[in-house]
């Protein structure tokens, strides 16, 4: 097992968890925000941003660990306001084309700053082709 670490993506505090972990040719990504470790939210604050947030940081891990965003296979979405799921879709289309990943889209009561809408992490399976 291989922690891959990005220069792109703020990593939490250690011995708490890990950002993207690489077992053998897969990679498990936590669920990335728009948060930015200081308590603050990197963008616009809107859903939609933030969705852009989220996907910048699975996208630079992934390519940090030698993927591309095709490499992704599950792409699990927590909003919390249902009603942001058409501005997380059109942002997904914005990094994800022809096959897309599955996908689970749940609704939370909040995330872990309350200004944070929008969670995703994402499960990656490199060297494979399509």
């Amino acid at each position: 097992m291989t922690q891959i670490i990005s220069a792109n993506v703020s990593e939490p505090e250690p011995n708490i968890f890990s950002n993207c972990l690489k077992v053998g040719d897969q990679l498990f990504l936590s669920g990335m925000t728009a948060g930015d470790n200081k308590g603050g939210v990197l963008g616009d604050g809107s859903a939609e941003d933030q969705s852009r947030q989220c996907l910048n940081k699975i996208k630079a891990l992934v390519e940090e660990a030698g993927g591309t965003l095709s490499d992704i296979v599950q792409l699990p979405v927590y909003l919390t306001d249902i009603n942001n799921r058409i501005d997380f879709g059109k942002v997904r289309k914005e990094f994800f084309s022809g096959v897309m990943p599955c996908s689970t889209l749940i609704e939370v009561s909040r995330c872990v700053q309350p200004e944070l809408v929008v969670e995703v992490d994402a499960i990656a399976m490199l060297n494979t082709s399509t």
